[in-house]
């Protein structure tokens, strides 16, 4: 199980308290504030941009960030793989599903993941390894339970195909009001940010 300090809106110095104290996994929703934090953050960790990354910050995104969890569309994955192709870096990436098919979220919906995977399959400089799913905003943990699992499902049976560049290694799921029960529910990482800085703001 892996931790991760989801960094939204927080301070460089609030970020460092929190390695300071162990966090090995720092994920950031925008790629600005991931910046100045990578300049001032020290220590053994690896950084996760967890937000919906726009196309046109990629080239600055690919310098910070050592994997990218939200991969949504295959123009986004097009774009990562040119940009990391100018360094020879090999993106990690995970794909993020739209469990709860909501028309104004961001994500792959459920039965699109395995087609994005196989359509990035053949790109040389990014690497999907794993799920991401957020659930519907202001749901309560038990009634998250069922977008966790559906996101599980197609975790397993990924695992089970053989598709070039594609190894389900993670399964990131579960906030700090939610994490219990998504890791019930087979999350491998958690995005953890109120239940460590306390509240934002």
């Amino acid at each position: 199980m892996l931790l991760e300090a989801a960094c939204k809106m927080r301070t460089p110095d609030e970020i460092q308290q929190a390695v300071d104290a162990g966090v090995r996994i720092i994920g950031e929703n925008y790629v600005q504030e991931a910046e100045e934090a990578y300049s001032k953050v020290k220590g053994d960790i690896r950084w996760h941009f967890i937000g919906h990354l726009q196309r046109n910050k990629v080239i600055r995104a690919v310098k910070v960030f050592d994997l990218i969890e939200s991969l949504d569309s295959l123009a986004l994955a097009k774009e990562l793989n040119k940009q990391c192709a100018k360094t020879g870096k090999v993106m990690e990436c995970m794909i993020e599903v739209n469990s709860g098919r909501e028309k104004n979220k961001f994500g792959v919906l459920p039965e699109d993941v395995e087609s994005l995977a196989d359509k990035v399959k053949s790109f040389k400089n990014i690497k999907v390894v794993g799920l991401m799913t957020m659930g519907p905003a202001n749901t309560a943990a038990e009634d998250l339970r069922p977008y966790f699992r559906i996101t599980r499902e197609i975790f397993d049976e990924l695992k089970k195909k053989v598709i070039p560049n594609c190894e389900m290694k993670y399964l990131s799921m579960g906030m700090s009001d939610s994490y219990k029960a998504a890791v019930e529910e087979g999350a491998n990482i958690v995005r953890i940010g109120t239940s460590i800085f306390g509240p934002r703001g």
